[in-house]
């Protein structure tokens, strides 16, 4: 018994450690942080998307969260500058991924902001990225004779199209590609400071 009480009294002081180490400390440091001046909070378009996003699982292939450059060539791979606490303010659940099947997003809509591109990578990223091992989501979109009046008619690659037929994109997939394409992060994160004059 005296053996047990023991065993259980360290499991509780190592949890409680490990708890204020990696979430009381980081908390209280953070938790007055203002968002950079120039990061604006989500559309309602932009959070449709991003439910979107979450729903069909993007989070489970792609990071949102570019490293130093003393950790990895993020940079070189123009995913852009390392991210900081304050990028995520509006995120609500934090997307950050751990997984990096497919590249960064941080900034995709810098990277790529036109919208057909996206729509056509979501309907066949083949087309696209030759080799991509990226599902495609044509449930995300319609396959018609014709377009009715409104519908955002898709402009794919040769030989994409199904035979005689159109792909339209559902409101769903424009929210979603309304939110990769509001995925830009090129702001400054810090303010410049004014050197005094000797």
């Amino acid at each position: 018994m005296h053996d047990e009480l023991k065993l259980l009294s360290g499991a509780m002081v190592t949890l409680a450690l490990a708890t204020s180490a990696l979430v009381v400390v980081p908390f209280m440091q953070l938790k007055g942080l203002e968002p950079p001046k120039d990061l604006k909070p989500y559309t309602s378009a932009q959070l449709r998307g991003r439910e979107v996003y979450i729903k069909n699982g993007c989070i489970y292939c792609h990071s949102q969260q570019p490293r130093d450059k003393s950790q990895a060539p993020d940079d070189k791979r123009g995913w852009g500058r390392a991210s900081v606490a304050g990028d995520y303010s509006y995120d609500k659940p934090h997307l950050l991924g751990t997984m990096r099947t497919g590249p960064d997003l941080f900034n995709i809509g810098v990277r790529q902001p036109s919208q057909d591109w996206h729509l056509g990578h979501l309907y066949q990223p083949r087309a696209y990225t030759p080799g991509s091992i990226m599902p495609s989501y044509p449930f995300l979109f319609e396959v018609k004779e014709k377009a009715d009046p409104g519908d955002r008619q898709l402009t794919l690659p040769p030989g994409y199209n199904p035979p005689g037929k159109i792909v339209v994109a559902t409101q769903e997939v424009l929210d979603l590609v309304t939110y990769l394409q509001g995925l830009d992060h090129t702001y400054p994160v810090f303010e410049a400071t004014e050197t005094k004059k000797k």
